[in-house]
């Protein structure tokens, strides 16, 4: 059975390890040198991995990573008790709140940015969360 790790390339180690450990109340747990930082307490943990702007992302493609903000289809979701409490300590931490706070029959959601550019969105479930949108 495999398992997630999630990565998150960055420019800056120490400027995205406080941004993420103030934003989400993570903390440290492994130090790479100066590759990563394993961050822990968001459940699995999240490797900040140091990538310089301009590198390439692999021999394979032209693409230079690049830390404005940007889209991809693969983005974090930050689960929360309390949206509003979390979106402010997110955009004092940083972050760019991109669309404000909506409401679903599942919970509320705001989609927000990093100060990479990677977007993440803070969600708060309500009831029985997804699955008051499941079906089967």
């Amino acid at each position: 059975m495999a398992h997630a790790l999630i990565n998150i390339d960055v420019d800056d180690l120490a400027r995205a390890t406080k941004f993420y450990c103030h934003a989400f109340d993570l903390g440290i747990g492994r130090r790479f040198a100066d590759a990563g930082i394993e961050l822990i307490g968001a459940g699995p943990p999240i490797y900040l991995l140091a990538k310089p702007a301009g590198s390439r992302a692999t021999p394979t493609v032209s693409d230079e990573r690049h830390y404005r903000r940007h889209w991809t289809p693969v983005h974090l979701d930050f689960v929360v008790t309390d949206i509003r409490t979390a979106v402010e300590r997110a955009r004092a931490a940083g972050a760019v709140l991109e669309v404000p706070i909506a409401t679903h029959s599942w919970g509320q959601i705001a989609l927000m940015a990093d100060p990479f550019g990677h977007g993440f969105c803070v969600i708060e479930f309500v009831g029985r969360g997804y699955d008051e949108i499941a079906s089967a």
